[in-house]
């Protein structure tokens, strides 16, 4: 989301840069959306691929459908969803000529819709395995219920939600609990939470903490807080959102972090401003 006009509005080039970047890293999953860039990312994100000389099969491409956008590109009157079947259909080979592939690794319903029909949702998208448009089908931002009611009708493999340090609610409301017992992949967007982007009581306190760790787990405040959610057992994937090549490389190290026990739950303490009850 950050690579095109939504973030830092990379040149081809810088995207063919940093594509190689993340391979010499070992970071070989792209995840984008339809709506990204006001439907422009995957575009140009498509033409750097491309251009790059990396075979298709050495990464893995995930997007997202079902949000409608308003913006010039376009001709929405209000900010929606559509999970009807030909959308999802459209939407997906859509996505597939954007990003010069014959295939998505994973798509995902962006958000849940109240109007969500299930079966619908199945139909399209076993007509988009049929055909090999698609390999794997996911949500994000979904409930328990709604998993539920999506995976009764076609196999969920993934829902990426918002979890971190400071937006840890998944947690406590059965959605991870629901994931694990489902066999279901867990991803996270945003999972450093506001650590670094606001400043107060919440926030003061987690540096504080993290800062008396950094020494002892030779890491930075960033890599902890992946290291954090990562511990679940359920097996979150951080979706990193940086472009800075040096935290991406950062990133993935703080795959090898294993934090103790009780420092897991120090940290913890430090973002609910209380021990647990």
């Amino acid at each position: 989301m950050t690579w095109g006009q939504w973030g830092k509005k990379l040149s081809k080039q810088d995207m063919v840069d940093l594509i190689h970047h993340c391979l010499a890293n070992n970071i070989t999953t792209f995840d984008h959306a339809d709506i990204y860039g006001a439907y422009t990312t995957e575009s140009d994100f498509g033409k750097a691929f491309t251009e790059s000389g990396i075979k298709r099969e050495d990464i893995q491409l995930i997007s997202k459908c079902g949000i409608q956008h308003m913006c010039d590109n376009r001709e929405n009157k209000v900010k929606h969803y559509n999970y009807s079947k030909n959308y999802i259909i459209w939407s997906a080979e859509e996505s597939l000529k954007h990003l010069q592939t014959e295939y998505l690794d994973l798509l995902l319903l962006h958000r849940p819709s109240p109007l969500m029909a299930a079966e619908e949702i199945a139909e399209a998208i076993s007509t988009l395995k049929k055909q090999g448009k698609i390999r794997d089908f996911g949500v994000s931002n979904f409930t328990p219920s709604q998993m539920e009611m999506i995976g009764l009708r076609t196999d969920i493999d993934a829902n990426q939600i918002e979890f971190s340090l400071t937006q840890h609610s998944a947690m406590h409301d059965g959605t991870l609990d629901y994931i694990k017992t489902s066999g279901i992949k867990p991803m996270s967007w945003s999972p450093l939470g506001s650590v670094f982007k606001e400043d107060n009581e919440q926030t003061r306190r987690i540096h504080k903490q993290l800062g008396q760790l950094i020494d002892k787990y030779n890491a930075t405040e960033d890599q902890l807080l992946l290291a954090w959610i990562m511990k679940h057992p359920s097996g979150v994937h951080p979706v990193v959102g940086t472009t800075n090549k040096l935290r991406l490389t950062k990133s993935i190290e703080a795959t090898k972090i294993n934090l103790d026990l009780e420092d897991w739950f120090l940290i913890l303490e430090s973002s609910q401003g209380h021990e647990v009850p």
